[in-house]
């Protein structure tokens, strides 16, 4: 009778020599993150689930994994997301009156698949500003989220834009004048998400914010949706015509600073997870289906921590980015020979290791060469010299 382990639906495991591969995309994006002056923290896997849930929706509390603490009696929560660890970082752990830049890159467990394919545990990378109001500090992290892309391969990718404050500008009008109530919310937060402009316009009753809410799904494309974005939504809250130029702002900054971009808008883009309350931005591209990147503006968030500063930020799954097509590099061997003199090996081994070449001793006569090693060592006069695998003539 065999055991067949498993492990839980949506969890997976990344072997040899892939898992190379991943440790060195996450290397590779946070050399860019470091050099763009973004200080590296780890944050605890574990946390109270208060500060874990920080001015989050309940797509997060959905997903995140809940235990009771047996040292102190507390729910704590293993963490979804990581912008909540940095916000409590920036408040708390790491004060400062400057502008404040963090980056990360480590695992998060979802507790339930978000899709057939997807991992419950991703790698996830990411970089946050904290303390910068303006534009500019949501341009520089769309800028190295572009560039940490290009880092990892992704080259010509799709950058939307949108703006939170546009659709929080409607709903609060909406309730204002008590056209929607709190349990439909969610609904309509999942109709916007979806496009459906007909499922917004069942759910609300026929005032000018309802109808400016359902146009919402249509306002999507080049900056010329622009325009016509302002037309529809001209008699819209205050809010939301200064989020439309807001966002305008920063279409134009990043048009200016990245002209290779495929950029379009999206006024109803409404990524995050319930924290978002400014400018919102995702990356796609045409070999992926989801999106490789995403984040946004999510200012005040850390008012529960007793600092409440701006902050912008995006993160990043290392695991989606993955080529998968990586071949196995293992350098030297050096077969195992019991009657033969290893006198000079352990030198030569040390030499070959300390340029960067990997060097694997058998330790056993039944190891045999792994498949793709370049060669192998041998004794030639007192020597060890690396000999190529089509220069190795087979014992008889």
């Amino acid at each position: 009778m065999s055991t067949h382990w498993r492990l839980p639906k949506g969890v997976d495991e990344v072997l040899p020599p892939h898992a190379w591969e991943l440790e060195g995309l996450r290397r590779k994006v946070l050399d860019v993150f470091v050099s763009w002056g973004y200080d590296y923290l780890e944050p605890p896997v574990i946390e109270y689930l208060d500060a874990l849930l920080v001015g989050s929706g309940e797509d997060l509390d959905l997903q995140t994994l809940k235990v009771v603490d047996q040292s102190s009696g507390r729910q704590l929560g293993v963490r979804a997301d990581m912008t909540s660890q940095a916000v409590r970082v920036d408040a708390h752990s790491r004060r400062s009156e400057n502008i404040q830049r963090l980056c990360y890159a480590g695992p998060v467990v979802f507790a339930n698949p978000q899709g057939n394919q997807t991992s419950r545990v991703p790698l996830k990378a990411g970089a946050e500003i904290f303390g910068a109001a303006g534009i500019g500090a949501d341009a520089e992290v769309i800028g190295l989220m572009l560039e940490t892309l290009e880092a990892a391969g992704m080259h010509a990718p799709v950058l939307l834009l949108g703006h939170m404050g546009i659709y929080r500008g409607l709903v609060a009008r909406l309730i204002e004048e008590g056209g929607l109530d709190e349990a439909s919310q969610g609904q309509l937060f999942s109709c916007i998400q979806r496009k459906g402009a007909s499922d917004i316009r069942a759910l609300l009753d026929d005032s000018d914010a309802a109808e400016m809410l359902a146009a919402l799904p249509d306002l999507m494309g080049d900056m010329d949706i622009l325009p016509i974005a302002e037309d529809l939504l001209q008699r819209a809250p205050q809010t939301v015509l200064t989020a439309l130029d807001e966002l305008r702002a920063l279409a134009e900054l990043i048009r200016k600073n990245h002209p290779q971009v495929d950029l379009r808008i999206d006024v109803s883009e409404l990524s995050g997870y319930g924290y978002h309350n400014g400018p919102v931005f995702a990356v796609y591209h045409p070999q992926h289906g989801s999106a490789l990147a995403q984040g946004g503006r999510y200012d005040g968030v850390g008012e529960v921590f007793g600092r409440g500063r701006p902050a912008t930020g995006f993160d990043m799954n290392l695991k989606q980015l993955m080529t998968n097509n990586v071949a196995p590099s293992n350098g030297y061997f050096v077969p195992y020979r019991a009657s033969e003199s290893r006198e000079g090996l352990a030198s030569a081994v040390q030499a070959l290791r300390a340029k960067g070449h990997r060097v694997i001793v058998a330790v056993a006569e039944t190891e045999s060469m792994p498949v793709g090693c370049e060669g192998i060592l041998v004794q030639d006069q007192g020597n060890w010299t690396p000999q190529s695998v089509s220069e190795t003539v087979p014992e008889q």
